[in-house]
């Protein structure tokens, strides 16, 4: 069978897995609830703002701080928010599932064997988001 009819049967079979249908579950309730894509709103409104005033050249380092608390503030009440905390897990977990797909399309093509490819989680190293290491 030609290996690019392969690869999109692999890629409807990713829609059908139970990751992706999770992943666009919380996608759909986070773009349906509008209390968060207000404060997403908001949030990127604050942050053009915050841009604006750290690019002039007369700054006002008052208004920089508030700013920058306000856009920090909005953030962590986004972060809370139940749908965005679901969307987040959810593309976190579909991520993971792709990426552990790709490495072993790649150990593969390194001539290894695909049965045998261990899944290899790497974090990148910034910790400030980190729930726990795997």
């Amino acid at each position: 069978m030609d290996i690019i009819a392969l690869t999109r049967d692999l890629g409807a079979q990713v829609q059908q897995c139970d990751q992706y249908l999770a992943y666009h579950a919380a996608k759909d309730a986070a773009d349906a609830d509008q209390e968060l894509q207000n404060m997403i709103g908001e949030f990127n409104l604050k942050k053009i703002s915050l841009s604006t005033e750290i690019q002039k050249e007369d700054r006002d380092t008052d208004k920089l701080a508030s700013l920058n608390e306000e856009v920090r503030s909005l953030y962590s009440q986004i972060m809370e928010k139940p749908t965005m905390a679901a969307f987040n897990t959810t593309k976190n977990e579909l991520d993971r599932v792709l990426n552990f797909m790709q490495q072993i399309l790649v150990n593969a093509a390194n001539g290894e064997d695909p049965y045998t490819v261990e899944e290899e989680i790497s974090c990148g190293g910034d910790c400030s988001g980190c729930s726990g290491c795997h």
